[in-house]
């Protein structure tokens, strides 16, 4: 179906199922999908569009910039990184005295200070940022849940890895991807809680993900969030 609203060109499919109330899914590449009791007349049906725009709007647009993958950062004034889950600016304090060169977080700015204006070299600064906020904040996240398990984690390391947001291995050493200092904080409890949990079922078996559920209930809610937004968390 084609509707037009707020002068946008809505496209959407309406499927009619043994249903007692209307839903709405957007698929991976920004597809809406309605899904309608049968019967239900077509003025229901964009009442509950309309209503609900804002919503579909937001998350169509983010599907649409996820297949589109990350813009190449330029290194510049005012542009935005992840931090925390929330999006910030840097501001790029050059001077030739400091005796070092760093990012600090404040007044929900991320001040780069550096020596000269090399774009690698605030890269360079981003990241070494990002590595240590995570070491800190993995080192505090194991230690406020810690009273949910016997067994402590031998070390807690920091790597940059592609394929994984956290490990467990036999003997107990814990590992965080870097990255994760761009996520919400309960989405770095998530990682946490499921490393964690890896020291009392090595596999993920239902065992697992029930002591996973009983520490964090919503523990889908974070999977969810890193499936949909992990496309952002770059340097």
């Amino acid at each position: 179906m084609i509707h037009t609203y707020l002068g946008e060109t809505i496209l959407f499919d309406v499927k009619y199922k043994n249903r007692t109330s209307i839903g709405i899914k957007i698929d991976g590449y920004g597809n809406i999908e309605i899904l309608a009791p049968k019967k239900t007349p077509d003025e229901r049906i964009i009442h509950v569009l309309e209503g609900n725009w804002d919503s579909i709007h937001s998350k169509v647009q983010e599907m649409k910039k996820r297949m589109d993958g990350p813009q190449e950062k330029v290194y510049e004034n005012n542009e935005r990184f992840l931090y925390l889950g929330n999006s910030y600016p840097i501001q790029i304090i050059q001077d030739i005295t400091i005796t070092q060169e760093r990012v600090a977080f404040s007044e929900e700015i991320l001040h780069i200070y550096v020596k000269h204006l090399d774009k690698e070299r605030i890269k360079q600064l981003l990241r070494r940022y990002y590595y240590q906020r995570s070491k800190a904040l993995m080192e505090e996240r194991v230690s406020f849940y810690q009273s949910n398990f016997k067994t402590k984690p031998r070390s807690i390391r920091i790597t940059d890895s592609k394929t994984n947001w956290g490990t467990c291995d036999a003997n107990f050493q814990l590992t965080f991807n870097w990255r994760l200092a761009m996520a919400p904080l309960e989405v770095i409890d998530y990682v946490v809680v499921h490393e964690m949990c890896h020291m009392v079922h090595l596999n993920h078996d239902r065992s697992f993900w029930r002591l996973v559920g009983r520490i964090m209930p919503d523990y889908k809610e974070k999977e969810n969030w890193l499936a949909l937004s992990s496309w952002k968390m770059t340097v």
